[in-house]
C-alpha cells in the first residue's frame, strides 16, 4: 500500500511551478495525489516536472524511495478534497481568489482535514476568514524548486488552532522538509523578507548601471552566497568578530548601519526603461538555455551542496541525513532466496548516468553495487533499529572490475551473493549484468562488524547471524565466480 502513516492522500489545489513541485515531493515519497487546476497544459506540465524530480531524487539519495504514489487530475475543487489526508493551497497569488477558492473547497473537505497554503506573503488571517473551520488552515510556505528544498515556513492566522500547526509540522517532515514554525503573523514570513530586501538594492544597482543582473549574481553566488547556503547571516558574522564574537562585531560594524549605503526604504519605478533593461540582461545572461535545462543545472547543484553538507552532518545536509534515515526506517525488508544471488535492482540506465563516451559512468556502478550492498544487509536484519543499539558494518577493502559497457536505456540487474563470512566479517561479491547475460562489472567487498561505541571490530548480532547463516551455506554450493579474490593488475588465468 502506498502512503505514510496517516498520509496516504493528499489533495492539492494548484499545480504551477509550486503545485506541481508539490505534487512531486508529495508522488516520489509514496503519497497519491489528487490535483485540481484549470490549466489546459496542467497534464504536460505536470510530466516535466515528475521528470525533472525524479532525475534529482536519483542523485539525491541512495536511500530507497517507496513506491511512487498516483497523481490523478480532478476537475473541481470539491474532488481535490474529498477522501485525502492533508491539502495544499498553491494558487495564484491574488487573495481574492485564495479566499474563494479555500472557502468553497473547505465545505467539501472533512471538517478535520488541515489545510496549507503555499502563499508567499499574505496573512493566513486574511485568507481563512471565510472558511468553514478555519481552524485548521494555516500557511506552508515552501521554496522552489519545492521536491527538492528542504525549508518551509509554518505560520497560523489568528484562528489557527496549534493542533493544526502540529499537524501540519508532521506533514511537511514525513516528506523530509524542515519546518520553521513562526510565532508571529507578519507579511512576507521571514526568508523572502530576507530576500525582498536583497532584491530592492539589486533593482536599484541595474537601474543606476552600478551593475548588470549577472555582475550581481555572480557577486552572490561567488561570495556570500557559498557561505548562507550552510551559515546564517548570524553565525557568519559572529565569527567575522574573531574570538570576541559578535559582540565584537557590532561594536565594529554597528555604527556602518547609518551609512547611506543602501536604498532598501524605497524602490525604483519599474518602468518600461528599467523592465526592458532587466529582461535583456536576463535573456544574456540564460544565453541559448531553454528553462528545463536550467532547472536541471539548479537541481544538479542543489544535490551537490546537500550531499556536501551531509558528509558534514550540518544544516541542508543534516535535513537529508535525517529523510534517509526515514526512508531506510520505511521500506519493507528483503526476502531473499538462499539458493540464489540476490537481485537488488532491475533497472534501465537513465541517460544522465553517462559520460562523454556515452558510457555509464564508473562511480554509477558503484553506486549500485553499494545498494546492492545495502538492501542484502537490510535483508540479514540490519535495521535502524540494529544500528540504534550502537552496532554497524564498515566497508574496509574492495575491489572493482569494468569489464564491458553499458549505455543509456540498456536494462541491467545487480546480483550479490556471499563469498564468506565468518562472525565478525562478511564479504560480498556483486555483479552488474546487461540484458543479453554479459557482466559489465563486478564489485567485492568485505565488511567488518563494529561497536561504535570502541570502533572496534565485535561479533554480529544473532539475529543477524540467524539470517546470514543459511544465505551463506547456500550461496557456497554455487560455483564460484569469475574473477573473485584478484588483485590490480592480475592477469586473467589461461
Amino acid at each position: 500500500m502506498s502512503g505514510l502513516p496517516g498520509l496516504k492522500t493528499v489533495g492539492l489545489l494548484g499545480g504551477g511551478v509550486i503545485g506541481g513541485a508539490w505534487a512531486a515531493r508529495f508522488a516520489l515519497n509514496g503519497v497519491d495525489v489528487k490535483l485540481y487546476d484549470i490549466d489546459p497544459q496542467a497534464t504536460r506540465k505536470m510530466g516535466e516536472i515528475m521528470g525533472n524530480a525524479r532525475r534529482a531524487y536519483r542523485k539525491l539519495t541512495l536511500a530507497p524511495l517507496p513506491q511512487e504514489g498516483t497523481i490523478t487530475f480532478v476537475s473541481t475543487p470539491e474532488e481535490a478534497v474529498t477522501d485525502v489526508d492533508f491539502v495544499q493551497e498553491s494558487a495564484p497569488e491574488r487573495l481574492e481568489l485564495k479566499q474563494e477558492l479555500l472557502a468553497r473547497a473547505s465545505k467539501a473537505a472533512s471538517p478535520t482535514t488541515v489545510f496549507g497554503s503555499s502563499t508567499s506573503g499574505l496573512l493566513p488571517t486574511q485568507i481563512q476568514k471565510d472558511m468553514v473551520n478555519p481552524e485548521r488552515f494555516v500557511v506552508g510556505h515552501p521554496f522552489n524548486p519545492v521536491y527538492l528544498m528542504p525549508l518551509v515556513e509554518i505560520c497560523g492566522g489568528d484562528l489557527t488552532s496549534q493542533a493544526t500547526k502540529d499537524r501540519a509540522r508532521e506533514v511537511y517532515t514525513q516528506i523530509g522538509m524542515r519546518p520553521l514554525m513562526l510565532s508571529k503573523e507578519i507579511d512576507g514570513f521571514v526568508a523572502d523578507r530576507l530576500m525582498e530586501a536583497l532584491w530592492r538594492e539589486a533593482l536599484w544597482m541595474v537601474n543606476d548601471g552600478i551593475a548588470t543582473a549577472e555582475e550581481i549574481d555572480d557577486a552572490m553566488r561567488f561570495g556570500p552566497g557559498l557561505r548562507w547556503s550552510f551559515m546564517g547571516t548570524f553565525l557568519v558574522y559572529r565569527i567575522a568578530g574573531g574570538e570576541a564574537g559578535m559582540r565584537h562585531f557590532m561594536a565594529q560594524f554597528g555604527p556602518s548601519l547609518k551609512w547611506p549605503w543602501t536604498k532598501l526604504m524605497d524602490v525604483p519605478e519599474l518602468d518600461d526603461v528599467l523592465l526592458e533593461k532587466i529582461v535583456s540582461q536576463s535573456d544574456d545572461q540564460a544565453g541559448t538555455a531553454t528553462i528545463r535545462e536550467l532547472e536541471a543545472l539548479r537541481d544538479d547543484c542543489l544535490v551537490s551542496v546537500f550531499q556536501g553538507l551531509r558528509s558534514q552532518n550540518y544544516g541542508a545536509g543534516q535535513v537529508l541525513a535525517d529523510y534517509e534515515k526515514m526512508l531506510f526506517g520505511r521500506g519493507p525488508i528483503p526476502v531473499l532466496d538462499p539458493l540464489a544471488p540476490s537481485v537488488s535492482h532491475e533497472m534501465f540506465i537513465p541517460s544522465e548516468w553517462t559520460d562523454y563516451n556515452g558510457h555509464t559512468n564508473d562511480s554509477r556502478y558503484s553506486q549500485l553495487v553499494s545498494e546492492a550492498s545495502d538492501t542484502f544487509f537490510r535483508a540479514i536484519g540490519f535495521t535502524p533499529e540494529y544500528l540504534a543499539t550502537g552496532r554497524t558494518f564498515y566497508t574496509v577493502e574492495g575491489h572493482s572490475r569494468f569489464l564491458d559497457q553499458t549505455r543509456a536505456g540498456d536494462k541491467i540487474k545487480v546480483l550479490t551473493r556471499v563469498a564468506s563470512y565468518d562472525e565478525k566479517r562478511i564479504h560480498l561479491w556483486s555483479e552488474v549484468v546487461r540484458e543479453d547475460g554479459v557482466v559489465a562489472f563486478t564489485g567485492e567487498h568485505l565488511f567488518m562488524h563494529v561497536d561504535t561505541a570502541t570502533g572496534k571490530t565485535s561479533p554480529m548480532g544473532s539475529e543477524l547471524m540467524m539470517l546470514l547463516k543459511p544465505i551463506a551455506e547456500a550461496h557456497a554450493k554455487l560455483s564460484a565466480p569469475t574473477g573473485i579474490g584478484r588483485h590490480v593488475g592480475e592477469r586473467p588465468a589461461k
